[in-house]
């Protein structure tokens, strides 16, 4: 399977983003919010099959030495395809000299310790919303 890589806001469908987010039961917001966060970020990959858009992720960062991860996200039928590793080493190599940080969903670990990400123990975190972070598993 070949799959189209898109590294631009231009042409994306964000209410597609929007319900891929929710189908894969990752924070999700009204399309306009996340167009604003895509375009607002460093780096940002769009995978297609085709016209379809299935996956996505974008990168945070000074462009020098830190960056953080947000929104790798891939339809349910396509996982397990390499997909998610594609969209991880594409926003890598575009930050060669970076250190990434993320937060993954409960349960999505194990496919970041595969891409060499480790467990800090310093991670720390500040929500708006902080019960519902508790409940869904990202903070004790």
């Amino acid at each position: 399977m070949d799959f189209i890589l898109k590294n631009d806001c231009l042409n994306i469908d964000w209410n597609c983003v929007s319900q891929t987010l929710r189908k894969v039961g990752m924070a999700n917001f009204a399309a306009d919010i996340h167009q604003k966060a895509f375009e607002n970020s460093h780096t940002v990959v769009f995978v297609f099959d085709e016209e379809k858009l299935i996956g996505f992720g974008r990168a945070i960062s000074d462009g020098v030495y830190q960056a953080a991860l947000y929104d790798i996200a891939v339809l349910p039928e396509y996982q397990g395809k390499g997909i998610g590793r594609m969209i991880i080493n594409n926003i890598v190599k575009s930050l060669p000299m970076c250190n990434f940080i993320l937060y993954a969903s409960p349960g999505k670990e194990k496919f970041y310790e595969r891409l060499n990400f480790r467990k800090m123990n310093t991670g720390m975190a500040l929500f708006q919303k902080a019960s519902d972070m508790t409940e869904k598993g990202f903070t004790v």
